[in-house]
Protein backbone atom coordinates (compact mmCIF):
# COMPACT_ATOMS: atom_id res chain seq x y z
CA UNK A 1 0.00 0.00 0.00
CA UNK A 2 1.46 3.77 -0.73
CA UNK A 3 2.06 5.72 1.97
CA UNK A 4 -0.23 8.85 2.05
CA UNK A 5 1.24 12.32 0.25
CA UNK A 6 -0.35 14.53 2.50
CA UNK A 7 0.96 17.77 0.28
CA UNK A 8 -0.21 20.72 1.71
CA UNK A 9 2.04 22.77 0.09
CA UNK A 10 3.36 25.40 2.23
CA UNK A 11 5.51 22.96 3.35
CA UNK A 12 7.07 22.03 0.21
CA UNK A 13 7.14 25.23 -1.66
CA UNK A 14 10.32 25.62 -3.85
CA UNK A 15 11.04 22.00 -4.18
CA UNK A 16 11.89 20.29 -7.19
CA UNK A 17 8.47 19.76 -7.94
CA UNK A 18 7.79 23.59 -8.17
CA UNK A 19 10.48 24.21 -10.19
CA UNK A 20 9.89 21.81 -12.91
CA UNK A 21 5.97 22.58 -12.54
CA UNK A 22 6.41 27.00 -12.61
CA UNK A 23 9.31 26.49 -15.29
CA UNK A 24 6.52 24.73 -17.54
CA UNK A 25 3.71 27.27 -16.57
CA UNK A 26 5.43 30.16 -17.75
CA UNK A 27 6.94 28.77 -20.73
CA UNK A 28 2.90 27.77 -21.54
CA UNK A 29 1.70 31.47 -20.49
CA UNK A 30 4.25 32.74 -22.75
CA UNK A 31 3.22 30.86 -25.45
CA UNK A 32 -0.04 32.34 -24.96
CA UNK A 33 0.94 35.78 -25.08
CA UNK A 34 3.25 35.86 -27.85
CA UNK A 35 -0.60 36.45 -29.67
CA UNK A 36 -2.24 39.72 -28.79
CA UNK A 37 -5.96 37.93 -28.49
CA UNK A 38 -6.97 37.94 -24.58
CA UNK A 39 -6.58 34.44 -23.10
CA UNK A 40 -7.80 32.57 -19.55
CA UNK A 41 -6.43 30.90 -16.86
CA UNK A 42 -7.71 28.55 -14.45
CA UNK A 43 -6.21 27.46 -11.35
CA UNK A 44 -8.18 24.41 -9.89
CA UNK A 45 -6.06 24.13 -6.95
CA UNK A 46 -4.19 27.70 -6.15
CA UNK A 47 -2.92 27.56 -2.50
CA UNK A 48 -2.74 30.61 -1.22
CA UNK A 49 -0.30 31.78 -4.02
CA UNK A 50 2.84 32.94 -2.43
CA UNK A 51 4.96 31.31 0.33
CA UNK A 52 7.82 32.17 2.74
CA UNK A 53 10.79 29.99 2.15
CA UNK A 54 12.03 30.91 5.60
CA UNK A 55 8.96 30.74 7.09
CA UNK A 56 8.25 27.54 9.88
CA UNK A 57 6.46 25.41 7.51
CA UNK A 58 9.05 25.69 4.85
CA UNK A 59 11.57 25.54 6.64
CA UNK A 60 10.19 22.15 8.86
CA UNK A 61 11.17 20.03 5.57
CA UNK A 62 14.10 22.53 4.07
CA UNK A 63 12.61 20.77 0.33
CA UNK A 64 13.81 24.13 -1.83
CA UNK A 65 17.27 23.65 -0.21
CA UNK A 66 17.26 20.78 -3.29
CA UNK A 67 15.23 22.23 -5.56
CA UNK A 68 14.98 26.41 -6.39
CA UNK A 69 18.34 26.92 -4.37
CA UNK A 70 20.33 25.22 -6.56
CA UNK A 71 19.68 26.76 -9.58
CA UNK A 72 22.01 29.67 -11.19
CA UNK A 73 21.47 32.26 -13.77
CA UNK A 74 22.47 31.73 -17.27
CA UNK A 75 21.77 27.87 -17.05
CA UNK A 76 19.11 27.73 -19.38
CA UNK A 77 16.38 30.77 -20.67
CA UNK A 78 13.49 28.83 -19.48
CA UNK A 79 15.30 28.45 -15.81
CA UNK A 80 16.41 32.05 -16.61
CA UNK A 81 12.37 33.27 -16.65
CA UNK A 82 11.69 30.91 -14.12
CA UNK A 83 14.45 32.66 -11.53
CA UNK A 84 13.27 35.84 -13.02
CA UNK A 85 9.75 35.75 -12.27
CA UNK A 86 11.03 34.61 -8.50
CA UNK A 87 13.48 37.68 -8.03
CA UNK A 88 10.73 40.37 -8.56
CA UNK A 89 8.35 38.55 -6.28
CA UNK A 90 10.97 39.08 -4.32
CA UNK A 91 11.48 42.26 -5.04
CA UNK A 92 8.09 42.78 -3.91
CA UNK A 93 7.70 40.65 -1.20
CA UNK A 94 10.69 40.54 0.15
CA UNK A 95 13.72 38.15 0.05
CA UNK A 96 12.53 34.57 1.16
CA UNK A 97 9.05 34.52 -0.62
CA UNK A 98 8.15 32.08 -3.31
CA UNK A 99 5.50 32.69 -5.48
CA UNK A 100 2.81 30.00 -5.82
CA UNK A 101 1.30 29.36 -9.39
CA UNK A 102 -1.48 32.06 -9.23
CA UNK A 103 1.18 34.74 -8.65
CA UNK A 104 2.82 32.89 -11.56
CA UNK A 105 -0.34 33.81 -13.75
CA UNK A 106 -0.33 37.26 -12.58
CA UNK A 107 3.05 37.98 -13.58
CA UNK A 108 3.25 36.31 -16.57
CA UNK A 109 -0.23 37.35 -18.59
CA UNK A 110 -1.09 40.95 -19.66
CA UNK A 111 -3.66 43.40 -18.71
CA UNK A 112 -6.46 42.34 -20.64
CA UNK A 113 -5.99 38.61 -19.63
CA UNK A 114 -8.12 36.82 -16.45
CA UNK A 115 -7.11 34.60 -14.15
CA UNK A 116 -9.55 32.35 -11.85
CA UNK A 117 -8.15 30.81 -8.47
CA UNK A 118 -10.05 28.06 -6.76
CA UNK A 119 -8.67 27.01 -3.09
CA UNK A 120 -11.21 24.86 -1.08
CA UNK A 121 -9.50 24.68 2.43
CA UNK A 122 -11.09 27.78 3.77
CA UNK A 123 -7.94 29.94 5.53
CA UNK A 124 -5.89 29.49 2.38
CA UNK A 125 -8.68 30.83 0.04
CA UNK A 126 -9.03 33.92 2.36
CA UNK A 127 -5.13 34.32 2.40
CA UNK A 128 -5.52 34.03 -1.27
CA UNK A 129 -8.44 36.65 -2.19
CA UNK A 130 -6.17 38.86 -0.04
CA UNK A 131 -2.94 38.37 -1.86
CA UNK A 132 -5.06 39.17 -4.97
CA UNK A 133 -7.50 41.61 -3.31
CA UNK A 134 -5.56 44.88 -5.62
CA UNK A 135 -5.64 42.67 -9.13
CA UNK A 136 -8.79 42.83 -10.67
CA UNK A 137 -7.43 40.15 -12.94
CA UNK A 138 -7.55 37.47 -10.92
CA UNK A 139 -11.33 36.51 -9.42
CA UNK A 140 -10.45 34.07 -6.41
CA UNK A 141 -13.27 31.28 -5.90
CA UNK A 142 -13.74 29.26 -2.32
CA UNK A 143 -14.79 26.13 -3.88
CA UNK A 144 -13.78 22.71 -5.51
CA UNK A 145 -11.49 23.46 -8.13
CA UNK A 146 -12.31 20.20 -10.72
CA UNK A 147 -16.65 21.37 -10.16
CA UNK A 148 -15.06 24.92 -11.25
CA UNK A 149 -13.38 23.02 -14.43
CA UNK A 150 -17.63 22.38 -15.54
CA UNK A 151 -19.13 25.76 -13.89
CA UNK A 152 -16.30 28.07 -15.38
CA UNK A 153 -15.19 26.38 -18.83
CA UNK A 154 -15.69 27.60 -21.38
CA UNK A 155 -14.63 31.18 -19.88
CA UNK A 156 -16.64 34.13 -20.42
CA UNK A 157 -16.57 36.98 -18.55
CA UNK A 158 -19.68 39.19 -19.07
CA UNK A 159 -19.59 39.39 -22.53
CA UNK A 160 -16.38 38.11 -23.58
CA UNK A 161 -15.42 34.92 -24.70
CA UNK A 162 -12.26 33.62 -24.68
CA UNK A 163 -11.15 31.60 -26.88
CA UNK A 164 -7.12 30.82 -26.03
CA UNK A 165 -6.15 29.76 -22.58
CA UNK A 166 -4.64 27.48 -20.14
CA UNK A 167 -6.52 25.14 -17.13
CA UNK A 168 -3.48 24.07 -14.26
CA UNK A 169 -4.38 21.35 -12.48
CA UNK A 170 -2.61 20.79 -9.03
CA UNK A 171 -4.09 18.58 -6.41
CA UNK A 172 -2.65 17.35 -3.13
CA UNK A 173 -2.88 13.70 -3.88
CA UNK A 174 -4.34 12.53 -0.73
CA UNK A 175 -6.33 9.95 -2.46
CA UNK A 176 -3.21 8.34 -3.79
CA UNK A 177 -4.01 6.67 -6.97
CA UNK A 178 -7.61 7.69 -6.85
CA UNK A 179 -6.56 10.89 -7.58
CA UNK A 180 -5.62 10.10 -10.92
CA UNK A 181 -9.06 9.07 -12.25
CA UNK A 182 -10.60 12.07 -10.70
CA UNK A 183 -8.13 14.64 -12.55
CA UNK A 184 -8.29 12.15 -16.12
CA UNK A 185 -12.74 12.39 -15.04
CA UNK A 186 -11.76 16.51 -15.38
CA UNK A 187 -9.32 16.52 -17.70
CA UNK A 188 -12.14 14.80 -19.96
CA UNK A 189 -14.67 16.86 -19.03
CA UNK A 190 -12.58 19.97 -19.37
CA UNK A 191 -11.70 18.96 -23.23
CA UNK A 192 -15.80 18.73 -23.64
CA UNK A 193 -16.01 22.15 -22.63
CA UNK A 194 -13.25 23.92 -23.76
CA UNK A 195 -11.60 21.78 -26.70
CA UNK A 196 -9.12 24.43 -27.93
CA UNK A 197 -8.13 25.63 -24.87
CA UNK A 198 -4.82 24.12 -23.04
CA UNK A 199 -4.87 22.07 -20.03
CA UNK A 200 -2.05 21.33 -17.37
CA UNK A 201 -1.95 18.62 -14.47
CA UNK A 202 0.74 18.32 -12.26
CA UNK A 203 1.36 14.96 -11.18
CA UNK A 204 3.92 13.24 -8.26
CA UNK A 205 6.26 10.38 -9.44
CA UNK A 206 6.96 8.08 -6.72
CA UNK A 207 7.69 4.52 -8.59
CA UNK A 208 6.79 5.35 -12.51
CA UNK A 209 5.74 1.98 -13.12
CA UNK A 210 2.70 1.97 -10.98
CA UNK A 211 1.06 5.31 -13.86
CA UNK A 212 0.88 2.90 -16.71
CA UNK A 213 -2.40 2.80 -16.60
CA UNK A 214 -2.78 6.51 -16.20
CA UNK A 215 -0.32 7.12 -19.20
CA UNK A 216 -2.33 5.03 -21.35
CA UNK A 217 -5.31 6.79 -20.53
CA UNK A 218 -4.00 9.85 -20.70
CA UNK A 219 -2.99 9.44 -24.42
CA UNK A 220 -6.49 8.32 -25.08
CA UNK A 221 -8.16 11.66 -24.12
CA UNK A 222 -9.79 13.91 -26.98
CA UNK A 223 -6.75 16.30 -27.07
CA UNK A 224 -4.70 17.02 -30.28
CA UNK A 225 -2.01 16.20 -28.50
CA UNK A 226 -0.79 14.78 -25.10
CA UNK A 227 2.88 15.69 -23.68
CA UNK A 228 5.07 14.37 -20.68
CA UNK A 229 7.20 15.72 -19.16
CA UNK A 230 9.06 14.06 -16.16
CA UNK A 231 11.64 14.94 -13.82
CA UNK A 232 12.81 12.36 -11.45
CA UNK A 233 15.66 13.43 -8.89
CA UNK A 234 16.55 10.06 -7.58
CA UNK A 235 15.79 6.67 -8.27
CA UNK A 236 11.87 5.65 -8.68
CA UNK A 237 12.49 3.25 -6.34
CA UNK A 238 10.31 3.67 -2.87
CA UNK A 239 6.49 4.23 -2.73
CA UNK A 240 7.62 6.23 0.68
CA UNK A 241 8.76 9.48 -1.01
CA UNK A 242 8.13 11.79 -3.54
CA UNK A 243 10.95 11.20 -6.15
CA UNK A 244 10.32 13.24 -8.84
CA UNK A 245 6.72 14.60 -10.78
CA UNK A 246 5.68 15.14 -14.13
CA UNK A 247 3.50 17.23 -16.24
CA UNK A 248 0.98 15.78 -18.44
CA UNK A 249 0.31 19.29 -20.97
CA UNK A 250 -2.49 18.63 -23.69
CA UNK A 251 -2.68 20.71 -26.85
CA UNK A 252 0.66 22.01 -26.11
CA UNK A 253 1.99 25.09 -27.82
CA UNK A 254 3.65 24.14 -31.82
CA UNK A 255 7.18 22.61 -30.81
CA UNK A 256 6.74 23.23 -27.13
CA UNK A 257 8.77 19.61 -26.62
CA UNK A 258 11.36 21.23 -28.43
CA UNK A 259 11.12 24.64 -26.69
CA UNK A 260 11.43 22.63 -23.24
CA UNK A 261 13.63 20.01 -23.49
CA UNK A 262 16.91 22.16 -23.12
CA UNK A 263 15.49 23.24 -19.69
CA UNK A 264 14.47 19.63 -18.78
CA UNK A 265 18.35 18.55 -18.77
CA UNK A 266 19.28 21.82 -17.16
CA UNK A 267 16.96 20.49 -13.94
CA UNK A 268 18.23 17.40 -14.04
CA UNK A 269 21.64 18.25 -13.66
CA UNK A 270 21.24 20.87 -11.27
CA UNK A 271 18.50 19.13 -8.99
CA UNK A 272 19.35 15.24 -10.04
CA UNK A 273 20.66 12.79 -7.39
CA UNK A 274 20.83 9.45 -9.68
CA UNK A 275 17.37 10.35 -11.19
CA UNK A 276 16.08 10.72 -14.77
CA UNK A 277 14.08 13.26 -17.33
CA UNK A 278 11.49 12.09 -19.87
CA UNK A 279 9.81 13.86 -22.53
CA UNK A 280 7.31 12.24 -25.19
CA UNK A 281 4.27 12.20 -26.74
CA UNK A 282 1.65 9.61 -25.33
CA UNK A 283 -0.51 11.58 -28.40
CA UNK A 284 1.42 12.87 -31.46
CA UNK A 285 0.23 15.96 -32.21
CA UNK A 286 -2.56 15.74 -34.68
Amino acid sequence: MLARLNYRHAFHAGNHADVLKHVTLLALCDALTAKPAACFALDTHAGVGLYRLQGEQARRTAESDDGIARLQRRDDPLVDRYLAAVRACRETHGGDAYPGSPWLLAHALREQDRIACCELHPEDAAALAENFRNDPRVAVHARDGYAAIKALLPPRIGEQRFARGLVLIDPPYEAQLDEFDTALAALRSGLERWPQGMFALWYPIKQARVLHPFYRTAGLLQARSALRIELCVRPDDSPLRMNGSGMLVLNAPWQFDEHITPALKTLERRLGDGGWTRLDWLRPPQ
